[in-house]
């Protein structure tokens, strides 16, 4: 034990007006009330330290706190009193302090020791209070003692204060919590007490600032306070890591995972009081059952890169994932890198990471796994069992934790199918919602349950088309250049294989060889022909080719020469289909990872509807109106956001395509195709094809009209309006466009669009006549 006065609130602790004195007879009285009530032994200690006050005339009056050294051995005798005969002196944190002061001035060795380990810079505090608020809240707990003792108005009380200050040996915070009583503090008033409204206090105590209240009707300087308070430090770093845990897995906030996850280390680190251990947590995420990666590294990541993809394959880490989790046993090891386990497969994967000790520990939620925690450290550090003994309490939030990670993987597969493979998108989702609600609503009723349809209308359409110029030529053409490079193979092959088979079958199959290669040169050419000239190349030649080399071995060579060369989609006689489809593919897949990047900027302003389909390019409709989100105001500025973003997509595409050329097999271009329908339309979900489509008569004009203009000509030419290089629009009426053209010229004037501007009619087309066009060049810097 120890006599030395200290300040322990992180020198926070601003004076207090108030007439307050260490004195030991609010303790005398209480141990002389003890040792007439008690029955037990205990009497006799309680009546021995009343003699040890009387016999050393410890004085009835206050006691200066300068002069508390002179009085050790009574303090001695009211620790032994007050503390918990279970606890040993070298383990209790343990103090007297100055009435309702922060000032302590005896206290057990552990307790100053553990004083002079922290920080006495009040600015090195973790959980710094200004003095303002250390004030504020003193001045609460006076009060609320004032009321209790004097009142006996009961009031919430904080009688505990949190502490937590960074170790110096392991750079980890650690947590104190300091329980302070107040039973050896006797409040007096120096006059009549005044009478209170204690409906008013009750309503105004609880608020910040109720202390207020009764510093104007109950001054402090009323009262007086003698006696002292006992204050008992525990070290809860154990209890607050773990509650830390939780609170992360409460508070998350989207785009903050890496930072959480930082978090949660830091937390486990502190748990166990070493910064030199590592954590890791490693997910188990199913699809359809089947295990498969996750992607989140929570830690090290060294888990990620043992059971990750760049280590296994799917089939491999599906096998190892799905045995582990049939027979979920812990492992522990000091030394992964001697002895036994060096026999251990798994563990060759560990120690090429450089992992020394190393435990791999199932984690639960509601008893079923839901991934592993890896506790490891590098080469030159160790941990033992007691370390994992240490981490038990944080196991159920870990659980939590994995279980929050795999519900959010899960939502997310189940968002990416409704916003790539269902018309369920996040801006109408809330109409879906809503009929599913009003539909288990009547079931639950039992009421007959028919789903209501999912209309939204008064919505403006608008719609844009990026083509592959020639595609169907290309392809063709393409096509034809195989065939024939497929037919002089085969004619050659032939030739070779005479030698040995000069037999009439042959002879017939060589002459029908040569009038396909004089078919395909003819301008007679058709699919027709195409199908029966793959049957003749799939099938008929083949057949015998094979038959042969089974007749004939020394044939063999020949032939397999002739089938690798034909082999599907693979062999050198698909080369310019490859080409063709390769290119069109790396178009396809730029506009389409383009939109995926633009779809959720337009969501901002405000919801739309945005749906893209394949053609030989791609399409997109959207849909906005005020129809699609009720609760949030719509206005034309909204619409024109939409189509200002029409045009400059179109370039930004046009411009991206261009871009390809030098890397596409076969060289293709784009054309960019905007089609705008200036008035309101509604549309409707059709369940049977799981897709919006447009509704009522007036309305499915629309629709066609978009299946109609992909090839329209200028008017009295035979040149197609769409034009690679150049962006179209195609409208009825001049005031359709009257929200383009300011667009337009601002495009031209920045230099994004030649300022050329082309104002077209077009061609009549089945049901469709007065069709006009705008068309514009694009500028590629």
């Amino acid at each position: 034990m120890k006599v030395k006065i200290q300040d322990v609130s992180g020198f926070q602790s601003p004076g207090l007006n108030v007439d307050a004195a260490i004195s030991f007879m609010p303790f005398v009285r209480f141990v002389t009330k003890r040792a007439a009530e008690e029955t037990t032994p205990k009497a006799a200690f309680y009546h021995q330290t009343l003699a040890y006050f009387k016999e050393h005339n410890i004085p009835e009056a206050d006691i200066p706190l300068d002069d508390i050294g002179q009085y050790e051995g009574f303090l001695e005798h009211i620790y032994s009193c007050v503390s918990s005969v279970l606890s040993s002196e070298k383990e209790l944190l343990w103090a007297l302090s100055f009435p309702l002061n922060p000032k302590i001035f005896y206290g057990t060795n552990s307790l100053y020791e553990m004083l002079t380990q922290k920080p006495l810079d009040a600015d090195q505090y973790i959980n710094k209070k200004s003095s303002a608020d250390f004030f504020k809240e003193r001045l609460h707990v006076i009060y609320t003692l004032i009321m209790q003792r004097l009142y006996n108005f009961q009031v919430p009380a904080k009688i505990k204060q949190y502490y937590a200050w960074t170790n110096p040996e392991t750079g980890l915070l650690r947590y104190f919590e300091v329980f302070v009583n107040t039973d050896f503090v006797e409040i007096t008033p120096k006059s009549e007490l005044p009478k209170l409204d204690f409906g008013e206090l009750y309503a105004r105590f609880s608020e910040e600032n109720g202390h207020l209240l009764l510093e104007n009707v109950l001054p402090l300087d009323l009262f007086k306070f003698r006696g002292f308070s006992v204050l008992n430090v525990s070290d809860i770093t154990s209890k607050t890591a773990v509650e830390n845990i939780r609170k992360i897995r409460l508070n998350r906030i989207p785009g903050q995972e890496a930072e959480r996850y930082h978090n949660i280390i830091h937390s486990l680190k502190t748990l166990v009081q070493n910064n030199r251990i590592e954590f890791d947590m490693f997910p188990f995420v199913r699809v359809n059952k089947r295990a498969v990666y996750g992607y989140e590294t929570a830690g090290t990541g060294i888990m990620f890169r043992v059971w990750g993809q760049d280590r296994l394959t799917p089939e491999a880490f599906s096998k190892q994932a799905e045995g582990y989790a049939a027979k979920p046993i812990s492992f522990y090891s000091p030394d992964i890198g001697g002895g036994k386990e060096m026999q251990i497969a798994f563990l060759e994967a560990f120690r090429k990471e450089g992992v020394r000790s190393l435990a791999l520990l199932p984690v639960f939620f509601d008893e079923s796994l839901v991934g592993v925690l890896c506790v490891h450290t590098w080469q030159d550090e160790v941990f033992d069992e007691k370390t994992l003994s240490m981490l038990e309490p944080a196991f159920e939030p870990i659980g939590q934790l994995l279980q929050i990670y795999i519900d959010e993987f899960n939502l997310e597969l189940e968002n990416i199918v409704k916003e790539q493979f269902t018309s369920i998108q996040p801006a109408v989702q809330w109409k879906f919602n809503e009929a599913a609600w009003h539909y288990l609503h009547k079931k639950k009723k039992n009421l007959p349950g028919q789903t209501e349809p999912i209309t939204f209308r008064k919505v403006y359409p608008l719609y844009g088309a990026i083509d592959i110029r020639n595609s169907t030529l290309e392809r063709n053409a393409a096509i034809a250049k195989d065939l024939d490079a497929h037919l002089n193979l085969l004619s050659n092959t032939f030739s070779a294989l005479q030698r040995w088979d000069n037999s009439s079958l042959m002879q017939e199959l060589s002459y029908t060889c040569k009038k396909w290669q004089h078919a395909l040169q003819s301008e007679e050419w058709s699919s027709a022909g195409e199908n029966n000239l793959n049957n003749f190349l799939g099938h008929e030649s083949r057949d015998y080719l094979a038959h042969l080399s089974d007749q004939q071995p020394e044939t063999s060579a020949i032939i397999a020469e002739y089938l690798n060369a034909t082999q599907l989609e693979t062999g050198e006689v698909f080369s310019n289909r490859s080409a063709f489809e390769t290119s069109m593919k790396m178009i396809n897949d730029s506009v389409n990872n383009y939109f995926e990047s633009e779809k959720d900027k337009l969501q901002q302003p405000f919801p739309c509807y945005f749906e893209k389909f394949r053609t030989d390019g791609v399409e997109y409709d959207i849909y906005i109106g005020q129809s699609i989100s009720p609760d949030k105001p719509f206005n034309n500025f909204h619409l024109k956001n939409l189509r200002l973003w029409q045009l400059s997509s179109m370039i930004a595409i046009a411009k991206m395509t261009k871009s390809l050329l030098t890397d596409m097999p076969k060289a293709l271009s784009t054309t960019q195709l905007i089609f705008i329908h200036n008035h309101m339309i509604d549309i409707s979900f059709r369940a049977d094809e799981r897709k919006f489509d447009v509704e009522g008569a007036y309305n499915i004009r629309y629709q066609m009209i978009k299946k109609r203009i992909d090839k329209v000509h200028i008017r009295n030419t035979n040149e197609r309006l769409t034009q690679p290089d150049k962006i179209a629009l195609i409208f009825f009426n001049r005031r359709d466009i009257e929200d383009y053209l300011p667009f337009i010229s601002y495009l031209q004037e920045t230099n994004a669009l030649t300022p050329e501007t082309e104002h077209l009619e077009l061609e009549d087309l089945q049901g469709l006549c007065g069709l006009h066009a705008l068309r514009m060049g694009i500028v590629y810097k």
